[in-house]
């Protein structure tokens, strides 16, 4: 993506190898994809016994994170689609 005059350094940062609204659009979604995958699924449903404990996530921090990133792409886009900039 080229850099546009008003564009913010905080979104050429976000989308600067992405150079179409369908790759941000798929970044953004692989991003809420990995949150879900990451939540601790052990600790909402302690029946799933059957996972093996390496692969068991007890903490919210991955999947936070990803949620957090995939707000961020989001906000991108959105500038990005309002300003006419893709």
């Amino acid at each position: 993506m080229e850099r546009k005059d008003n564009m913010p350094m905080w979104v050429f940062f976000g989308l600067s190898s992405i150079n179409t609204r369908k790759g941000g659009m798929m970044l953004f979604w692989s991003c809420v994809l990995c949150g879900i995958l990451f939540l601790p699924w052990i600790t909402l449903f302690p029946a799933m016994t059957f996972i093996p404990k390496a692969y068991r996530l007890d903490d919210w921090s991955w999947a936070g994170l990803t949620f957090l990133c995939a707000a961020y792409y989001w906000l991108c886009i959105r500038w990005v689609d309002k300003n006419a900039a893709w």
